[in-house]
């Protein structure tokens, strides 16, 4: 990690919390944080730490809050976005692509160790935030006697799951990393590690989480709606752990991690109804397939786009499980993130824009994203203007799909303000989780490899085919209660999971998924074929230099950054960009 810069950052974190959270009220519910007292502004870290600041319950929840805070920040959603979808098929460069050299290099594949994106800062600063609390929190325990064991174990839990949360965003993007459990506090101490390999970091992350999950939250207090969703939760946990199981290849662990997700989202559908006194009570979640999803459709049925403005417009749905929570009375901090990558009313249309391949799908007749004409997703995901085309989801405070019309129309609420945009970055949903499943089931099934299915094998496909199913059927213009998927097209395991892998891209575009489940494809097959021959569809003039470099494993993640390199002797670049030395690389200037 750079050193240097982590330094600076750690010893002004606290000081920059006395700044900025006392003037904010915490996920926008339940009152404003216990202002930090004056003498953090004069006083020395060190005298901060082992003194004065970690002597109430208080101090633990505003570094706590400081941890979310540094989620929402640009830099850290950012990379959620350049990272996890920038070199997928579904972005290309947009129409400020050009004010970013970095930006330009990302979406041609010729990214290098100088490039400002490949800088890891951010995570880090959250993992020693966190790694802060699990140090100091119990020493606080002892001090205050209104800061119960539970409450400790909660705390525990909840730092645990958000440090581990940004280690598994670092191995994705980068394999191999520093990895440590020991808060950077003083000078004296020596931070420069050698990269711990994916593998041990992944193994130590299950089971670090698999040990704090009893004691996380399971529900935050009715008065506290945001928190359920915008802090960790056993759910949260319960998702993460899916997520990473299906990247440690243990599929029966990662299925009953989302069976304990979909449980918990049965049980409160089904609770809610009890209280309401029916699904017919001004509801708009149902079952689909026996799953609680919002209907997409509007009253009178040829209106689409309601579980849209609910889950990515208004935020903290019903199918959320973890989410970075924007207030909408705040305009002080405002989602920069989605507004500069994605576009807004007042900016422009953002760094990315969706690639000709996305956008153009369902005009061109290609359906080589989606599966038919009918997916109303296509135009919630996407806002085309005449020629042009920009990200709707996030990025537009509404999108309604008239099926009545042929093709189908849409219209858009105002794009969010560049300096106001309260769009919630969502983590983990409810569909994310289904359709993890759905892939662990076709994974389990045919272990051996014979290409010979058994009963049992046929009934996992069946299963994972329901999920996607479910999830197909809601944005099915027809009808919410007919299927735009036939079983009997998806009954050899290949077959099932590309269904699986173009329904999570359908279903989750932009969102930060798309090149993360290439990369563990890749991992899994040890061969980057099925990314080529996705994420290559974008490329056009430098089409074959881009799949040439994507044809080694090494290459589908990121170099080190050069600044990384220089402060860290113990790093080793990755070998698909050379040696520390970036002078031998191509750079676009």
């Amino acid at each position: 990690m750079n050193i240097q810069l982590l330094k600076t950052k750690i010893k002004s974190s606290l000081l920059w919390l006395s700044a900025i959270l006392a003037p904010l009220t915490w996920g926008g519910v339940g009152g404003g944080l216990a202002s930090c007292s004056d003498f953090l502004e004069v006083k020395p870290l060190d005298q901060i730490v082992l003194g004065n600041f970690w002597n109430e319950e208080s101090d633990v929840e505003n570094v706590m809050a400081g941890c979310y805070l540094s989620m929402q920040s640009q830099e850290w959603i950012d990379r959620a976005i350049i990272w996890g979808e920038a070199r997928s098929e579904n972005l290309m460069g947009g129409e400020r692509i050009s004010d970013d050299t970095n930006l330009s290099n990302i979406a041609l594949e010729n990214i290098n160790p100088n490039n400002g994106y490949c800088t890891w800062v951010p995570f880090y600063e959250v993992i020693n935030r966190c790694n802060t609390i699990l140090l100091y929190a119990p020493k606080v325990a002892e001090s205050d006697p209104n800061y119960t064991q539970s409450e400790l174990r909660a705390t525990i839990a909840e730092a645990s799951a958000l440090r581990d949360l940004c280690y598994f965003y670092l191995i994705r993007a980068f394999r191999d990393v520093p990895y440590t459990f020991e808060p950077f506090i003083e000078d004296i101490q020596t931070m420069d590690l050698p990269a711990t390999p994916f593998d041990q970091v992944l193994d130590s992350l299950t089971i670090d989480l698999e040990r704090i999950i009893g004691d996380a939250v399971q529900f935050y207090p009715v008065t506290k709606p945001a928190y359920q969703t915008g802090r960790i939760t056993q759910d949260a946990i319960h998702a993460m752990l899916c997520d990473m199981y299906l990247w440690k290849q243990d599929y029966q662990k990662a299925i009953e991690h989302a069976d304990a997700v979909i449980l918990s989202k049965q049980r409160t559908y089904n609770e809610e109804s009890e209280r309401v006194g029916g699904v017919s009570s001004g509801r708009i979640d149902r079952l689909i397939n026996g799953y609680p999803l919002i209907a997409d459709v509007y009253a009178g049925g040829n209106s689409f786009g309601r579980a849209f403005y609910s889950i990515f417009c208004e935020g903290n749905s019903s199918e959320s499980i973890f989410e970075l929570y924007y207030n909408t009375d705040d305009a002080s901090f405002p989602n920069k993130g989605v507004s500069i990558r994605y576009g807004s009313n007042d900016g422009g249309n953002g760094s990315f824009c969706p690639s000709d391949v996305v956008a153009n799908d369902i005009s061109d007749g290609q359906f080589a994203i989606y599966n038919n004409r009918y997916d109303t997703r296509s135009w919630e995901n996407i806002q085309r203007n005449g020629a042009s085309q920009v990200v709707a989801k996030y990025a537009s405070q509404d999108a309604i799909v008239n099926i009545t019309t042929s093709p189908y129309s849409s219209s858009y609420g105002q794009r969010w303000p560049k300096d106001r945009c309260h769009a919630n970055w969502i983590v983990y949903r409810l569909t994310d989780v289904m359709l993890m499943k759905a892939e662990a089931l076709v994974l389990s099934a045919d272990p051996t490899g014979s290409g010979t299915l058994s009963d049992d094998d046929n009934t996992r496909l069946r299963q994972a085919f329901m999920l996607v199913d479910a999830v197909n059927r809601r944005s099915y213009g027809q009808s919410q209660t007919a299927s735009a998927l036939t079983y009997s097209r998806y009954t050899t395991k290949t077959a099932m999971l590309n269904l699986v892998y173009d329904e999570r891209n359908r279903e989750l575009m932009f969102e930060g998924k798309r090149w993360f489940d290439l990369v563990r494809r890749s991992l899994r097959e040890g061969n980057t074929n099925y990314l080529i021959s996705q994420a290559g569809r974008k490329y056009t003039n430098n089409k074959s230099a881009a799949e040439s470099k994507l044809q080694r494993l090494e290459a589908i993640f990121w170099p080190y950054n050069e600044e990384e390199l220089k402060v860290n002797t113990n790093l080793v670049q990755n070998p698909a960009f050379g040696s520390s030395d970036h002078s031998i690389f191509e750079v676009t200037q």
